[in-house]
């Protein structure tokens, strides 16, 4: 019986020759280019410039991964530097709105400048010493008191707008009581309306304002200054713009800054009238009690009915 052969008979030799051949090559490639000749030196040259110039084709796919990779780096570079741009024309749109702000508040604060109060009003400067640092009432003191002539009930401003009255005067402290306080009713107007209303404390940064006469008329952004009603306060004094809550509710949005309240000014109202007697606010001395019928006959002279004569 004939044995047949089959291929791999033939082909695990021929495998083995040619890995045999395939190291015999790299050991002497790495002879090679480890002996140091001039001789060697310029065979390894002129099989690099023959071998390497060719081999380009080779090094393409490689070299477009590369470049691949490189632009995927770069769009990743453009694209944070867009977000960044973004970012930064957000930041920039932020500081145009606090410019265009900050150019209407100076602009207002130059008319104020030129509003001419009452000449009678004089002012004291002091210095904020201490706040009360209790949520139930808030007030500072100030280093002025009677011995400058501090009477209790003056306005106290902060160089923009209304703070508070001065409640409790010691010999070289005062007592000012804020316009936020629940114990504080300012009365005042607002402009262009004319509207009269009080700015009730209620313990908040922005007051309510209540007992306005019709309030379709005052829109938000409209100037509060004081009224002089009751003459509590000089009129004409600023005490801030009108505000809008989420509520629906008109509030006054304070014109003084709260938050630094370092320096105060004392408004030396010379002019103000003293209540000393409270009742001559409802009925005046001079007319008689309606109610009072021995009053009304000593009013109403007697009439002589006799004859003459």
């Amino acid at each position: 019986m004939a044995y047949d052969r089959s291929s791999d008979d033939f082909t695990t030799p021929l495998k083995r020759l040619l890995f045999a051949i395939l190291a015999l090559c790299l050991l002497g490639t790495f002879l090679l280019w480890r002996i140091d000749s001039p001789r060697v030196e310029r065979f390894r040259a002129r099989v690099v410039d023959a071998v390497v110039p060719n081999m380009d084709w080779a090094m393409a796919p490689v070299t477009g991964a590369v470049n691949i990779l490189r632009d995927f780096q770069s769009y990743q570079r453009i694209h944070e530097q867009n977000q960044e741009l973004r970012r930064e024309l957000r930041q920039m749109t932020a500081w145009k709105e606090a410019a265009l702000q900050l150019e209407q508040e100076n602009a207002r604060l130059r008319d104020l400048n030129n509003v001419q109060l009452d000449p009678r009003l004089t002012y004291i400067t002091g210095v904020v010493l201490a706040d009360s640092g209790s949520p139930f009432r808030q007030s500072v003191l100030i280093n002025v008191g009677s011995r400058d002539g501090i009477v209790d009930g003056w306005a106290t401003m902060d160089g923009i707008g209304l703070v508070g009255r001065v409640s409790g005067v010691g010999k070289q402290t005062s007592r000012v009581i804020l316009l936020t306080d629940t114990t504080s009713r300012i009365p005042v107007e607002i402009q262009p309306s004319g509207q009269r209303a009080l700015v009730v404390g209620d313990n908040t940064a922005a007051p309510p304002i209540d007992f306005l006469e019709n309030p379709d008329l005052v829109r938000p952004g409209d100037r509060i200054v004081t009224s002089g009603d009751g003459e509590v306060f000089p009129p004409g004094l600023v005490v801030g713009q009108v505000a809008q809550d989420p509520g629906g509710r008109l509030r006054a949005r304070l014109a003084a800054d709260y938050e630094r309240l370092e320096f105060l000014r004392v408004l030396r109202d010379h002019g103000a009238r003293r209540v000393s007697s409270p009742s001559a606010l409802i009925l005046p001395r001079d007319l008689p009690d309606a109610g009072d019928p021995a009053d009304d006959a000593a009013a109403t002279p007697e009439t002589d009915t006799q004859p003459d004569g």
